[in-house]
């Protein structure tokens, strides 16, 4: 359901509106100062779809594909672990609220001016970091380098929002899922061959590379979204009221919620699963290593099952509530297993609940984000910074979590992943009430924001052509 009740289910992107008007000829985004609106046939682009997927995997490669240079770079610098340990945890902390920044600008001034400028800082910052003498400046880079990368995640999902509505939205972002999904698999990958070629520098070069590339492409490729009659107005104030008038929302709240906490389950995944795999269960790096890959393996395979043949034969809610059933349950048993009810477990069962609970991710992050960014056309750069930054927030809480008890037993892990996944759960019904017809949400100009109605700004599902007269 978008923010009203008539056009939840006919909301197919390029069905109906763009009838009217031929539109094969408005510009590709080549030109930069265009801000004609994507015409059908630029949303579906593969090119298009290339670059928004390449925007959503920037922070996982920027954070994973450094993983293996760490110990190299702790000597290399002559910094305590502890002290280069940091320049993981300011690159996430720049992402986090780089996000709530970025957001707000884009719907301001549109997506292009805040992505390209963002993009440009990412690539002179990480050109920095690969010639940083001392391991403060290189936290402090990272950090800017956080701060400039999150334009690439925050817009991206403001970008699908201008594109798309319904169940279109909800197919486009498991599509991305494809991209996004395989960084986490790939950059530690990338990084260790980099590693083989050149030192810890080499990886930051090939990030410069990345982000450089990315940025062309950005430009070249990408036209703006987001037309002047439907941008935000104002200073940092709207800005505040816009986002206090979102979480004011009880059911953008609620979903916002639920996708935190699934997220903070795959959080407290990755940062416990070499932990538990390797030295509980015994598994060696390699074989570690696959398991992690297979496991994002089926996040991808079912978020495709999930946008090509879930979505649009069942509601958007219940798929959702199917992936947080399922991740609740294995959840369950991961804590059953890991606590000895039924007697010491071995590496597969565990190794199968963990595949299992991944899998299920592939239904509840697209749908959250899907579901939480079609009540808020009016608003979806601000919408897209609370999503991410509340994500990255819960989950930096709940990851520590998982080491509570020590190194001796999964428990922790268990135990913090089942605690979100219930609260992930108890925020979808309690909040999104999903039996309930919805009201759509309140525009702060007054009126709610009602996509079928011609006096409103007209939704990504109807504006092939919003700013023609």
């Amino acid at each position: 359901m978008s923010e009203s009740g008539p056009p939840t289910a006919p909301s197919h992107g390029p069905s109906p509106e763009p009838s009217p008007e031929p539109p094969p000829e408005p510009p590709s985004g080549k030109s930069p100062g265009t801000t004609a609106p994507l015409t059908a046939a630029r949303r579906t682009s593969l090119l298009v779809t290339f670059v928004l997927g390449g925007l959503s995997a920037l922070p996982p490669l920027s954070m994973d594909m450094y993983l293996p240079a760490l110990p190299e770079v702790t000597t290399a610098l002559r910094s305590p672990a502890a002290t280069v340990q940091l320049t993981l945890t300011s690159c996430l902390a720049g992402m986090a609220l780089g996000q709530l920044v970025i957001g707000p600008m884009s719907d301001k001034w549109g997506r292009r001016r805040p992505l390209l400028t963002g993009m440009v800082v990412y690539v002179l910052a990480t050109a920095i970091c690969a010639l940083a003498p001392s391991a403060e400046l290189l936290i402090g880079f990272r950090l800017l380098q956080g701060l400039a990368g999150a334009a690439a995640i925050v817009i991206a999902r403001a970008v699908v929002r201008d594109l798309y509505d319904g169940v279109e939205m909800a197919r486009f972002f498991s599509t991305l899922m494809l991209i996004s999904g395989a960084a986490p698999i790939v950059a530690p990958l990338i990084g260790g061959q980099v590693l083989r070629f050149a030192d810890w520098r080499g990886v930051f070069a090939v990030l410069t590379a990345v982000g450089l590339a990315l940025t062309l492409l950005v430009w070249h490729g990408l036209g703006e979204t987001l037309p002047p009659e439907r941008r935000q107005t104002g200073g940092v104030g709207a800005a505040l009221r816009t986002m206090r008038g979102l979480l004011g929302d009880r059911v953008f709240a609620g979903y916002t919620l639920a996708g935190g906490f699934a997220f903070a389950v795959l959080f407290s995944y990755i940062a416990a699963s070499p932990f538990v795999v390797q030295e509980i269960y015994g598994a060696s790096p390699q074989a570690f290593s696959l398991l992690f890959g297979l496991n994002s393996v089926g996040l991808i395979a079912v978020g495709q099952i999930n946008g090509k043949l879930l979505v649009g034969r069942i509601s958007l809610d219940k798929a959702l509530g199917a992936g947080l059933a399922v991740i609740t349950a294995a959840s369950v048993a991961l804590l059953l297993m890991s606590a000895g009810v039924f007697g010491k477990a071995g590496l597969v069962p565990v190794a199968a609940a963990l595949f299992v609970l991944m899998s299920a991710m592939g239904l509840v992050l697209p749908n959250t984000n899907a579901q939480a960014l079609m009540r808020t056309p009016h608003a979806a750069g601000s919408a897209s910074a609370l999503l991410g930054t509340s994500s990255f927030l819960v989950g930096a809480v709940a990851s520590p979590l998982v080491g509570i008890a020590g190194e001796d037993t999964a428990v922790p892990m268990a135990v913090v992943q089942l605690s979100c996944s219930l609260l992930a759960v108890a925020c979808f019904l309690g909040m999104c009430r999903p039996w309930r017809l919805r009201e759509p949400m309140a525009v702060p100009g007054g009126a709610p924001a009602a996509p079928g109605t011609p006096a409103a700004p007209p939704g990504p599902a109807a504006s092939a052509a919003p700013g023609a007269p």
